[in-house]
């Protein structure tokens, strides 16, 4: 009897000792998560598309770099024009991350010069993506380069009558006759600010075709067509950037981004005399075609 007296008293105690441990406050609330226990698991950006680089100075064939480096057929003896072929890697410490080629080709026209850069970029903060973070990169990169402005094009007339004011904006008021009778005989202030433009001593800078969406080329030579500007359906974005020397050469630049990795081919002309002028339009043509080439390599 006094063992069947003994055990209901243990229950009760131990029941009272669970109770003490486990027991909620008097409002009903649950107990919080202890400092520092996580709620929630983390959520980690997802990892760019590659995770490794390509060797930049085989993933040019022979035939591009014919066309680029004009003169490189022509170099006396096999091994030299072996190792033109070849290029010069640049030093890297983890080529998985950054990997770069080089090529110098002199002929008797001119020395012609081409850089392909690989960049891996990778985020090292949880939140942000591989990918985010090499659109930042990216972004650094049009903002070092400085792209001009987009040029506005000019919409023709739509035989309504709507004349187009000075600042550019549309004026369905104005009198076509009046406008006939301004463009037959100039005001003096129309006179005065014709001299003034005659006057600044910039070519070019007095004459109407200048304006905005023509081919005038530029003080650098180029026309507007051909200007530094961003490009589209190469890589998920890219841009374009064509500079003159004051030597005379010419320098073509085109990165793109694909996913987490950013290319850059840069594309140099100097010319044997100083008189001579590269061929805007043909240097950039070969660069973008050889980042288009160097895209696709990376779809692949």
């Amino acid at each position: 009897m006094q063992r069947k007296a003994y055990v209901p008293g243990v229950a009760v105690l131990l029941a009272a000792l669970l109770a003490a441990c486990t027991g909620s406050s008097d409002d009903g609330s649950t107990d919080d998560p202890r400092p520092g226990e996580a709620t929630t698991s983390a959520t980690v950006a997802q990892p760019g598309r590659y995770d490794t680089l390509p060797e930049p100075c085989g993933s040019i064939d022979q035939s591009t770099l014919d066309t680029l480096l004009p003169g490189i057929e022509q170099l006396p003896g096999a091994a030299q024009r072996e190792q033109a072929y070849e290029g010069e890697a640049t030093q890297t410490y983890d080529t998985d991350r950054k990997a770069g080629c080089r090529w110098k080709v002199e002929s008797t026209d001119a020395t012609h010069y081409l850089f392909v850069d690989f960049e891996r970029v990778v985020s090292y903060d949880n939140a942000v993506s591989d990918d985010s973070k090499a659109q930042e990169v990216y972004g650094g990169r049009v903002e070092a380069a400085d792209l001009p402005e987009p040029t506005p094009t000019v919409p023709e007339g739509d035989g309504e009558g709507t004349a187009t004011t000075g600042n550019g904006t549309d004026d369905p008021s104005a009198d076509p006759s009046a406008s006939a009778s301004r463009s037959t005989s100039p005001s003096p202030d129309s006179s005065n600010a014709s001299d003034a433009s005659n006057s600044s001593g910039s070519s070019g800078s007095s004459d109407s075709s200048g304006a905005a969406g023509s081919s005038t080329p530029s003080a650098t030579g180029t026309p507007a067509s051909l200007q530094p500007r961003t490009l589209d359906g190469l890589g998920d974005e890219a841009f374009l950037d064509d500079a003159l020397g004051t030597s005379g050469q010419r320098t073509v630049t085109v990165v793109f981004r694909t996913s987490n990795v950013l290319v850059t081919v840069e594309y140099e002309e100097q010319p044997a005399t100083t008189t001579a002028v590269p061929d805007s339009e043909e240097m950039q043509d070969r660069a973008r075609n050889l980042a288009e080439r160097l895209a696709e390599a990376f779809d692949d």
